[in-house]
């Protein structure tokens, strides 16, 4: 271990830090002079900068100075018109966009009658024809008459290879005497007899001259029987009174088809009924079948399609059969029908001359 008496003389250090204490204070000195001497020319060359614009500013000439005249001026002494602040006209008047006209849907093209399924065409007897609205509120047949067979001039309807329809005929004095017997052997299954009529001029009820004796030996010959009435009443009394002729002259044959009331327009002539309306109509022939079928009897309704559609309101008569008459191969009244008048002209062994052809595709004797 040294002791503090061993420690070596230093004073040749002390002198060589001193120098080295002024060398680098000179040092600084140099640097600070140096950075002042360049502050001082920066500062004189934005003076004479300054003092150069001044002079060119001088220089320029002077904007000049706009003077607006005294309001007074304005409003007495000035020469201005209106229409000098009229500056509008400077500026081309703006065109408006067009509002662009609402694209019009198409309408739908209607279809035509003869092909929209909803109507169908009424044949009147003045030779006019009109196509009618189906009214979706009547029953409708549901025949499919590709299942028709005519033979020999009888009109048959099959369902699965089988004749479910029953052929007839009409008939009344015009006929003159029919050999029943005949008839029935050339196929024939029911006959509709006419029991009388009333005079569509005089009123007058008439027995048809024929029917007695018609219903005897029709009924003998094995026939099925039905009846019609050629109608002319003007009321529902009277509709009732021909209803009760045909009842009394019925007597005690259980006829085994329907009496069918019969109200036609007369052709080339004034009848005692063109003058109802066709409500009156209606309640005239409801009054009669309801009569007939009172008495223990079937009724039904007998009439072309003209008759059917426009001069009687089927809607409130769909609780009867109809017979319709419409000589054509097939029929087209798009309502239910139970019997068909096709033929006006046909021939039947028995019967001299011509005679009514009818379909019944209801055994209304099973009915």
């Amino acid at each position: 271990m040294k002791m503090p008496d061993d420690f070596d003389d230093n004073s040749n250090m002390t002198l060589t830090v001193i120098m080295s204490i002024v060398a680098v204070s000179a040092f600084v000195a140099v640097i600070l002079l140096t950075v002042l001497l360049l502050n001082q020319k920066n500062t004189q060359a934005q003076r004479r900068t300054q003092q150069g614009s001044s002079v060119q500013a001088a220089a320029e000439p002077s904007s000049p100075v706009i003077l607006y005249p005294e309001t007074d001026e304005l409003v007495t002494g000035s020469s201005l018109h209106p229409d000098d602040f009229d500056f509008w006209d400077m500026y081309p008047e703006a065109t408006p966009t067009p509002t662009p006209e609402p694209t019009a849907e198409p309408e739908p093209e209607e279809a035509e009658p003869s092909e929209d399924g909803k109507h169908t065409l009424v044949q009147y007897a003045d030779g006019t024809e009109e196509w009618v609205l189906i009214s979706p509120y009547l029953p409708k047949h549901e025949y499919d008459f590709t299942r028709l067979v005519c033979q020999s001039d009888q009109m048959k309807y099959y369902e699965n290879g089988k004749q479910t329809s029953y052929v007839g005929v009409d008939i009344s004095k015009y006929q003159d005497y029919v050999d029943f017997v005949k008839v029935k052997k050339a196929g024939i299954d029911f006959v509709m007899l006419r029991a009388g009529a009333r005079g569509y001029g005089s009123g007058q009820l008439i027995l048809d001259e024929y029917f007695s004796d018609n219903l005897k030996r029709a009924t003998d010959a094995g026939l099925d029987v039905g009846v019609y009435f050629y109608s002319q009443a003007v009321s529902q009394d009277e509709a009732i009174e021909e209803a009760n002729m045909v009842i009394e002259n019925l007597g005690e044959y259980q006829i085994t088809y329907p009496v069918a009331y019969d109200m036609e327009l007369v052709e080339n002539d004034t009848a005692r009924t063109e003058n109802l309306t066709r409500a009156e109509k209606t309640d005239i022939a409801k009054a009669f079948m309801d009569t007939i079928i009172a008495s223990g009897r079937k009724a039904m309704i007998y009439g072309n399609k003209e008759w059917l559609i426009k001069e009687i309101d089927m809607s409130k008569l769909t609780a009867y059969d109809v017979w319709l008459s419409q000589d054509a191969d097939i029929p087209d009244y798009p309502y239910k029908f139970a019997m068909w008048q096709y033929d006006f002209e046909g021939s039947v062994d028995g019967i001299a001359g011509y005679v009514n052809m009818n379909i019944s595709f209801v055994n209304f004797a099973e009915k």
